[in-house]
């Protein structure tokens, strides 16, 4: 199954996840996959975060627009990357610089692999 997740940094109304929703949509996630935050990415309380980790399964595969939607930094990221790759989860990053970032191919986990070298 495709899970989304999608976020903006504030919550006042000045941005929204419309742009990242499409690209969700599109990409195959059904509409009540996608999980939402209205929050910074620095922060750990993300409820739309924490609902869209726990209802990931073995097999699935996590669906993010931008690999900054995701994570905080890198570091963070090749983290949570880790963790998903142990519970049998993909991540796949639809645009921005991380969109060959597909760790269910080998060229995505070849291309996340050098990320987390970097990150080390």
């Amino acid at each position: 199954m495709l899970v989304g997740y999608v976020r903006v940094s504030k919550a006042d109304g000045s941005q929204v996840t419309d742009l990242q929703r499409d690209a969700l949509l599109a990409a195959g996630v059904d509409r009540g996959h996608i999980y939402e935050d209205m929050t910074s990415g620095r922060r750990d309380d993300r409820p739309g975060l924490t609902a869209c980790l726990k209802a990931l399964r073995e097999r699935d595969t996590l669906i993010v627009w931008k690999l900054d939607r995701r994570g905080r930094d890198l570091r963070h990221l090749v983290n949570t990357v880790h963790e998903l790759t142990t519970r049998g989860i993909g991540l796949r990053v639809l645009a921005g610089e991380g969109a060959a970032i597909d760790t269910t191919t080998a060229a995505g986990k070849l291309v996340f692999g050098i990320f987390a070298a970097l990150a080390g």
